[in-house]
């Protein structure tokens, strides 16, 4: 069913057929039509995980103090201009708020119409306030969080009940340097607001921000560049400098490498980094200067890789052996990838993975330059041709308890296919 067309039409008529639809569904009889696949996908997380859609169940509201915590640690704040400039004037004209939430679904920030603010705080939309699909139901911001896409929640198409008199269209806002997830954008309003351009404006504002958080990405490479660059020049040997969470902003006397992972806790000193091994790590203003130590064999040891896929929206891969330890967030694709080499101990072509992904073998170029970046970081535990893991790593999956969430973002034919009877690994 076209939501959208139906309401563009007769919003009263569309909300009440989806209030048919809902009670039909929940019920267990035959609905009158069928819901939008991405709906009906949210509503099973949901009965699967015991949300009650007759009551409305709020967490606890974050302090004000863990609000502007949580605010100046955000990298969503660089961007506020942006979602302001490209969503308030219109929504407030039109009966709407902008809500922005982070990573964990709490609501950070929440302009727009006042008396639309008034309404949303009868409905727990307050700042502070945890919107996470699986503690409030199918909703414009949780939802977008999982399955990584914008999504439009239309009046009986969320969950819970008393949210039926809302409508809210909301997009994921993503790093554009790793895909990490940053939060959520959502434009909400009562349900008579709705309009079929919603969700594809506010995709495009989404897009707007992350385009701006690269420029300010690559601002600010050039600004430790240009501190670097006489400290290099002075220096004899292999040296790099990075900011402080790995982008490599110069380098000197070695290869380029992109990104460097490094250890949670850096300190100046002697220090082992993964992929470059024992460094002098210096601080400079906004990053580090790692100079390479004398050449010497890397520790060698049995290696060990814990890819965590136990959350709906946060995955790591956490590497131990005689380098040290480290753990890395892992981007969507990312997990989907090694996850399936995981499965697959053998190994897959570029090809193979194209198919398991894309549901398309042709699409190696694609494949390729994935893992690729993967290797940035695990190239000393993953082989190629075919890509695999090497024969001397041990590799535990820690998997969802429900094997219905494993991955609830991923359309990936394979992992669609091992969802719901996901091998313990």
């Amino acid at each position: 069913m076209d939501v959208t067309q139906l309401a563009a039409g007769d919003t009263t008529r569309a909300a009440r057929v989806l209030s048919e639809v809902r009670s039909a569904r929940l019920s267990g009889r035959p609905a009158p039509v069928a819901p939008r696949r991405v709906i009906e996908q949210s509503w099973e997380r949901m009965l699967r995980s015991g949300v009650d859609p007759d009551h409305d169940f709020r967490a606890d509201l974050l302090s004000r103090e863990e609000v502007q915590r949580r605010r100046e640690r955000s990298a969503l704040r660089h961007v506020l201009p942006v979602l302001r400039e490209g969503l308030l004037g219109f929504a407030d004209v039109a009966h709407h708020i902008m809500v922005v939430a982070d990573e964990e679904g709490r609501v950070l920030w929440r302009e727009g119409s006042a008396p639309v603010l008034r309404k949303a705080d009868g409905l727990g939309f307050e700042l502070g306030a945890d919107w996470r699909e699986d503690v409030v139901g199918t909703n414009g911001l949780g939802t977008p969080a999982v399955v990584r896409r914008p999504v439009q929640v239309f009046a009986s198409e969320h969950f819970v009940r008393s949210q039926a008199v809302w409508t809210c269209a909301g997009a994921p806002l993503t790093d554009p340097r790793d895909g990490r997830l940053l939060g959520v954008v959502d434009v909400s309003g009562p349900l008579e607001t709705m309009h079929p351009a919603t969700l594809a404006w506010v995709d495009s504002v989404a897009k707007l921000a992350e385009a701006r958080l690269r420029e300010r990405h690559l601002e600010s490479l050039e600004e430790l560049r240009a501190v670097a660059s006489p400290v290099l020049a002075r220096l004899d040997g292999r040296a790099l400098v990075v900011d402080r969470d790995g982008w490599t902003a110069a380098v000197s006397r070695m290869p380029y490498t992109r990104r460097v992972a490094l250890p949670k806790s850096l300190a100046p000193g002697p220090r082992w980094v993964p992929a470059l091994g024992l460094c002098s790590v210096e601080p400079l203003a906004g990053g580090w200067l790692l100079r390479a130590a004398a050449d010497e064999p890397e520790p060698r040891g049995a290696a060990g890789i814990v890819l965590d896929l136990r959350q709906a929206r946060s995955w790591t891969v956490a590497v131990s052996g005689g380098a040290g330890s480290w753990t890395r967030e892992l981007s969507p694709r990312h997990a989907e990838l090694l996850y399936l080499l995981a499965v697959h101990r053998a190994g897959r072509s570029a090809s193979d993975l194209a198919g398991d992904v894309f549901g398309d073998p042709s699409r190696t170029v694609t494949v390729r330059a994935e893992m690729s970046r993967v290797r940035r970081y695990l190239g000393a535990f993953l082989e190629h041709r075919p890509y695999r893991f090497a024969e001397d790593t041990e590799v535990e999956v820690l998997l969802p308890d429900d094997p219905n969430d494993l991955l609830p973002h991923s359309t990936a034919p394979s992992v669609g296919r091992l969802r719901g009877c996901a091998p313990a690994l």
